[in-house]
């Protein structure tokens, strides 16, 4: 489907969903680090899955988090951080920077992972209050490179051509560590969520 022309109530009606799901996700990411963690007011746009490739074409070494969205939402969100940023993460919860010539090792994954469950359950918990639905993210999965991101999102977008892009930029100690979440819903999903906002 197209793009949904939005109301301009409706995307800020959208943006406070997801203002709130990310303070939430803050909240829990500070008391899991021990540290203050702050976080912008994030952005939202629609985009296009076929156009997507020119806004992030500059993020050639990435880490990607993806989670099924289940409940009575259909979709998934995948989670983009740059590298360095996802490097920062790992040695500000772990106290020990990764090595940026190796790969992660099973703890350093495990640890992207659970701060990707993080913010999409703060997301998706915030959205599902809003709009009065369950809905539940997955045990997430986590891949390198920018090839990959493009994949999941083909994959994931492939009954949807819209695309809500968030970022979601968050400071830790003053350290700026965060990155874009694109949550990818079936057509009938992103409908019934614009309809009930």
């Amino acid at each position: 489907m197209p793009n949904p022309v939005l109301q301009q109530a409706d995307l800020a009606a959208l943006t406070e969903v997801c203002k709130l799901g990310m303070e939430h996700a803050a909240t829990a990411l500070s008391q899991l680090m021990g540290k203050g963690v702050s976080i912008e007011v994030p952005r939202l746009k629609f985009v296009d899955s076929e156009k997507l490739a020119e806004l992030i074409e500059q993020e050639q070494e990435a880490t990607t988090l993806q989670l099924q969205i289940l409940g009575n939402v259909r979709g998934s969100i995948v989670i983009l951080l740059p590298q360095q940023n996802a490097l920062r993460v790992v040695e500000l919860l772990l106290g020990k920077a990764p090595n940026p010539e190796a790969p992660l090792s099973e703890l350093e994954r495990a640890t992207l992972m659970e701060v990707g469950n993080i913010l999409a359950s703060a997301c998706l918990n915030a959205l599902g209050n809003t709009l009065k639905m369950t809905l539940l993210p997955s045990v997430p999965t986590l891949v390198s490179g920018s090839d990959e991101f493009f994949a999941r999102i083909q994959e994931q977008g492939g009954e949807s051509e819209s695309i809500v892009m968030i970022d979601a930029m968050f400071s830790v100690d003053d350290a700026c560590c965060g990155g874009s979440i694109f949550l990818v819903p079936a057509a009938s999903s992103l409908e019934a969520m614009l309809a009930a906002l």
